[in-house]
C-alpha cells in the first residue's frame, strides 16, 4: 500500500515536472514573437499611383481652351477664349472694326478656330493625315506647328457661310484676306490691300513659300 502511494506521488512529480518544462518552453517564444510588430504594423507599400503619372513623363492630356480649341459661340469680341486674345492685335482689331460693319447687315463673326498652341497644331496634323490618308495630301489643309499662321496668331477660321461671303465682298477694305482657294474661312491679314485689293490667292497651302521653311 505505501509502495503504490509512493508510486502515485512519483507519477505525480513527474508530470508536473513536465508540464511545468512545457510551460517554460513556450515562454520564450510568445515574448519573442511580442517583440516584433505584426504584419499590419509594418511599413505600408506605396498604394498604387500614388506617384502621379504626369508629373513623371511631362504628360498633358488631350488640347483644350488653353491650347486654342474654341467652344461653340465664340465671336471675334470673346476676351475670355485664347484662340482669340492670343490673335496678333493688328489682326484681331481689323477683324472687330469688319465685325461691327458686318453687324449692320446681321452678320455675326463667328470664330471656328484662332491662335492655336504648338501642340493643339501637331494633333490637327495627326488627325489630317489620318483622315486623308498621307502626308501630302494632309499639307493641303493642314500646316505643320513651326509653319501654320495659327500657331503665330496670324490667321482666323470664320465660321459660318454668311460672314464668310460677306469678308468675301468687303474683307479688303479692313485688310482682311482670304489666302487659299480651298479655304473660303481662313482670313489673314494684309494691310496693303485697302489700297490695292487682296494677293492672288494659293490654291491650297502647299503652294504657299511660308509652308516650305
Amino acid at each position: 500500500m505505501i509502495r503504490t502511494r509512493r508510486l502515485t506521488v512519483v507519477c505525480l512529480v513527474v508530470v508536473a515536472a513536465a508540464l511545468v518544462a512545457a510551460l517554460v518552453h513556450r515562454l520564450p517564444k510568445a515574448s519573442s514573437s511580442s517583440s516584433s510588430p505584426p504584419p499590419s504594423a509594418a511599413a505600408p507599400s506605396p498604394p498604387r499611383g500614388a506617384a502621379p503619372h504626369a508629373s513623371r513623363s511631362g504628360h498633358r492630356g488631350p488640347p483644350d481652351a488653353d491650347d486654342g480649341v474654341v467652344p461653340d459661340g465664340v465671336t471675334v469680341f470673346d476676351d475670355a477664349t485664347a484662340a482669340v486674345t492670343k490673335l496678333d492685335p493688328g489682326l484681331l482689331t481689323a477683324l472687330r472694326r469688319a465685325a461691327t460693319a458686318a453687324a449692320d447687315d446681321r452678320v455675326t463673326f463667328f470664330v471656328n478656330s484662332g491662335w492655336r498652341s504648338p501642340a493643339y497644331q501637331n494633333q490637327l496634323l495627326r488627325e489630317a493625315v489620318a483622315e486623308y490618308g498621307s502626308e501630302d495630301e494632309a499639307a493641303r489643309w493642314v500646316a505643320t506647328a513651326v509653319t501654320s499662321p495659327h500657331v503665330a496668331g496670324d490667321a482666323v477660321d470664320i465660321g459660318r457661310t454668311a460672314a464668310a461671303d460677306w469678308l468675301a465682298r468687303h474683307g479688303a477694305a479692313y485688310g482682311l484676306c482670304r489666302i487659299y482657294d480651298n479655304e473660303p474661312w481662313h482670313y489673314e491679314l494684309r494691310g496693303d490691300a485697302r489700297d490695292h485689293g487682296c494677293p492672288q490667292r494659293y490654291a491650297d497651302p502647299t503652294e504657299d513659300p511660308r509652308m516650305r521653311r
